[in-house]
């Protein structure tokens, strides 16, 4: 057995204190978290605050190469024109190099889960031989009704390679101002699909798009010669135009929420009890210069997440980095909160809460070493 105690011990929903022993087996299974008094012989005290294995509900692996390629601060219609257009590696031997060494520092990080975004099959062998636990949301993308059918074919494909190799995963709509009317009622008609997952209102643009058919995606779809002719604005934001779409028993996973108000919260809440909301701050300011309402989502007890986004979009990948910037804006918000939102929250969120999370008996969490600014895998 492994016996470790800390300065504090954080289970997934809250601080132990220091006087309790964390009890691992050899595989790093917890048999038993116990009272100092009970653990008998070969504690090993370590410094710090001991917590589950870190969440990353949110990642772009397949851009791992594109690292310093674009700059900040351009908004989001800009950063995705440059994405689409730059994505292309100079190689497959440089895209799997720099999403191996992506992953290699996520491990590292403490993160022992990832909900990661796939367009295309690039990550399977890597994902083969990980020791990180991967969902794959495989994104499905069209904004013309007409080709909705053929875009759903295109990425079932995509996402029967990912089952062909027993990798769990999901087929998922991008964002609203990429995914037509008619391919959201195709995707929410998939049998046995969880979680969802979508980029919700990352810049203010999508719900100009939606509320009255203005704003800079116009010129975005014109660049790309994409025809939005038969689109029609709805009056409301893109949250409250696209949710209804789906059933209120789907888990979602709603992502960035740089521009949700707290009226979208409240709609979303009352539309689906099974709604997370997963933040990306580092990405949002790196893209458009802002954060959401992080106080908003807090303060009508949503069930938050964290993730990364993409190297494209972030200096790192790392769920401790989002933490600290959250901490440094919201210093309301507990650290208590902040790591089960990275935590407990996010395996619910993926939906293995069974395995990852929390340190109860039965689960192989991965284990986070927390000193002073720091935060690090633990190696049992």
């Amino acid at each position: 057995m492994i016996k470790l105690t800390a300065d504090d011990i954080f289970d997934g929903k809250r601080f132990l204190g220091p006087d309790r022993v964390l009890v691992l087996d050899d595989n790093g299974t917890v048999s038993a978290v116990v009272p100092l008094s009970w653990a008998g012989e070969g504690v090993r005290r370590v410094e710090g605050v001991l917590c589950p294995g870190f969440i990353n509900t949110h990642c772009h692996l397949e851009l791992s190469h594109m690292k310093g390629v674009i700059p900040e601060g351009t908004g989001l219609p800009r950063f995705l024109t440059a994405v689409m257009e730059q994505r292309q590696p100079s190689g497959q031997d440089v895209l799997q190099q720099a999403m191996a060494d992506a992953a290699g520092a996520m491990q590292q990080e403490g993160i022992a889960a990832v909900g990661d975004i796939c367009n295309t099959t690039a990550t399977i062998p890597l994902k083969l031989n990980s020791s990180l636990y991967w969902h794959s949301f495989v994104e499905c993308m069209g904004f013309v009704d007409a080709s909705a059918p053929q875009r759903l074919e295109h990425s079932l494909i995509v996402m029967s390679q990912f089952r062909g190799y027993k990798l769990p995963g999901s087929l998922v709509p991008h964002a609203p101002y990429s995914v037509s009317a008619t391919l959201f009622r195709l995707i929410a008609g998939i049998d046995n699909n969880a979680p969802l997952s979508i980029h919700n209102q990352e810049t203010a643009g999508e719900n100009e798009l939606y509320s009255n058919k203005t704003g800079p995606f116009l010129d975005f779809f014109r660049h790309f010669n994409i025809p939005a002719t038969e689109f029609r604005p709805t009056g409301l934001s893109s949250l409250q135009s696209y949710l209804p779409y789906f059933s209120s028993a789907q888990r979602m996973l709603l992502v960035h929420n740089t521009y949700t108000t707290e009226a979208d919260i409240r709609f979303a809440e009352a539309a689906s009890p099974d709604v997370s909301w997963c933040l990306c701050p580092n990405a949002n300011l790196y893209i458009e210069g802002t954060l959401p309402d992080v106080g908003a989502l807090h303060r009508a007890g949503a069930h938050i997440t964290l993730g990364t986004d993409s190297l494209a979009s972030n200096h790192q990948l790392s769920v401790w980095s989002e933490m600290q910037t959250i901490r440094a804006r919201f210093p309301d918000i507990p650290l208590e909160t902040l790591l089960q939102w990275a935590t407990l929250n996010g395996a619910e969120a993926l939906g293995i809460s069974g395995q990852f999370g929390s340190f109860e008996k039965g689960k192989k969490p991965g284990v986070v070493q927390i000193t002073g600014d720091t935060a690090k895998a633990f190696n049992i």
